[in-house]
């Protein structure tokens, strides 16, 4: 393994540019390595060492959160996540909030939602994979979410998300209804959620 690998390594397999050339690293080096394979160039001045040991089954999500800061996971790669969903979404689906710049990322492909504060801020969770940090919007929400975009993404990917998370021996009805109202989704979920429990 060579000197920027081994830095990129102890770094969790990440490095932005700035902290490449701070280490004193040059920049023909760097692209060398893209070139070779060996780097990734996740988004302009962000790079993934291709090889690193944990990189695993969410590393997509996890560099999508890398490179885009405000970015949460949401919608279809979210129920995908908690499987809740039989779809394989073929973009990560990322929430950023509605002032913020459209991301620039070259890999992987994403699909992002600009939400607005209210839909934005509530809901988000931390969770930590061996590729790194993920921030995730929760089941609840994210079920919720998806009654909101149901003409964007289809209701019966909704309804099978709510009637999957139904099954699930930790289900929370008042926690569902709170983010219902929240994501103004309560009107369009209270009739299958009343067929679904009754």
């Amino acid at each position: 393994m060579n000197r920027i690998a081994t830095f990129i390594n102890n770094f969790g397999g990440y490095a932005r540019a700035k902290e490449l050339r701070a280490a004193g690293f040059q920049t023909r080096e760097i692209s060398a390595m893209v070139v070779h394979g060996d780097l990734e160039r996740v988004k302009p001045g962000l790079y993934r060492l291709t090889d690193h040991e944990f990189v695993g089954e969410h590393s997509s999500l996890v560099d999508v959160c890398r490179a885009v800061p405000d970015g949460v996971i949401c919608l279809l790669s979210a129920l995908d996540y908690f499987e809740l969903t039989t779809f394989n979404p073929s973009e990560v689906y990322v929430a950023i909030h509605h002032e913020s710049k459209p991301p620039k990322i070259a890999c992987p492909p994403i699909k992002p939602y600009f939400f607005r504060e209210r839909f934005y801020t509530p809901g988000i969770e931390h969770i930590q994979t061996k590729s790194g940090e993920i921030r995730i919007y929760g089941r609840e929400k994210s079920i919720c979410d998806m009654f909101r975009y149901r003409n964007k993404l289809g209701e019966d990917l909704a309804l099978e998300a709510l009637k999957l998370y139904l099954r699930q021996k930790d289900a929370s009805i008042a926690s569902l209804m709170k983010f219902a109202s929240l994501c103004q989704a309560k009107t369009i979920m209270l009739p299958y959620l009343k067929a679904l429990v009754t």
